[in-house]
């Protein structure tokens, strides 16, 4: 991984009026901890969050987030999401790409890795109390102060405590306040949080296919996988540098070497590096604007999981400086008939 490349995010929005359109670029910092979304009351050291399409809040080292009669979804390493249910609190240890440390304080945080993650480049760390807890795999993961418990919903983690280190894999559970033993449970059984983030990462992916179309059309490619920034959705996404990406939950992410998939008539195709092989028996019609995406970059490779594809609706109409609850994340709103569920 260029580590120079994960130096800055230039942010290029696309505005349009009667029929013009503008660039406006601004660059900020490439760090873990990037406010992307929030509902109802959160605070960050105590002061209201307030995300907008021109100003997305950091979580910066030894800064509090919190949440009270509302929720949070944060940006860690590319890829990687942490969500916060209500009346739920964390403190950023360290902000590196490379080395990400959240301090997990109390209520509940559901992480979603969409990558592997690599202990060289990538690393993630929660920790909390006497527990420290290394994201190794792909995955979801959640943890809960009441009972203090850590879950592994799929993937896989390393917890240490004091001497002690046990590897917690798909469908486990250990007790944070003593590690006793490892425990099943059954990943399929959900709660507010767990919808709502399926929600969130059926969103972000939904903005991935007019980033990737756009890098595809530019002609400028990747030298690295990174979070882009979409104005037509008013959100991140995750880009790929190649192959086709899954989430957890299904969703695809394309490299703008595999978008045209997204595009094409339908037929048959074989994966070379991307995983992807098989056919497809109906076309895709809905065919999203490209908008000009902004990164953040950072290493990754392809995974292989069952084709899954969203409906690609528009976004939020820039240059107002709307929330981005405004774009995709507003459908987290109507989904369902409300968020909260």
């Amino acid at each position: 991984m260029n580590r120079s490349s994960c130096a800055a995010i230039s942010v290029s929005i696309l505005i349009a009026f009667s029929g013009t359109t503008a660039i406006a670029q601004t660059v900020i910092s490439a760090h873990s901890g990037l406010i992307h979304y929030v509902e109802g009351r959160v605070l960050l050291d105590g002061k209201p969050v307030e995300v907008k399409i021109t100003n997305f809040p950091e979580v910066k080292e030894n800064m509090e987030l919190r949440t009270e009669d509302g929720r949070a979804e944060v940006l860690l390493n590319p890829g990687v999401f942490l969500r916060l249910a209500e009346n739920s609190a964390i403190r950023m240890v360290a902000n590196k790409l490379s080395d990400t440390r959240v301090e997990f304080l109390a209520g509940s945080a559901l992480i979603e890795s969409s990558r592997e993650l690599s202990q060289k480049e990538n690393f993630v760390t929660i920790l909390y109390k006497g527990a420290t807890t290394h994201l190794r795999k792909s995955g979801i993961y959640r943890f809960d102060s009441e009972p203090a418990q850590f879950r592994v919903y799929s993937g896989e983690a390393e917890v240490e405590t004091g001497s002690n280190v046990l590897i917690v894999r798909s469908g486990k559970l250990i007790a944070l306040d003593g590690l006793v033993a490892v425990e099943k449970f059954n990943p399929k059984d959900g709660d507010e949080l767990s919808r709502w983030s399926e929600r969130r990462a059926e969103y972000v992916s939904m903005a991935n296919v007019s980033a990737a179309k756009y890098v595809s059309n530019s002609g400028s490619g990747l030298s690295s996988s990174g979070w882009y920034f979409n104005p037509y959705f008013g959100m991140f996404t995750y880009i790929p540098m190649n192959g086709m990406f899954y989430s957890p939950y299904g969703y695809s992410y394309f490299s703008p070497y595999t978008v045209y998939r997204v595009y094409q008539a339908p037929g048959n195709y074989t994966g070379g590096n991307s995983g992807f092989s098989g056919s497809r028996t109906t076309p895709v019609t809905t065919t999203p604007t490209a908008s000009a995406p902004s990164s953040v970059a950072s290493g990754g490779n392809a995974a292989s999981q069952p084709f899954s594809r969203g409906n690609f609706g528009g976004g939020p109409s820039v240059g107002g400086g709307p929330s981005v609850g405004g774009g995709a994340g507003a459908a987290g709103r109507s989904a369902g008939g409300s968020s909260r569920r």
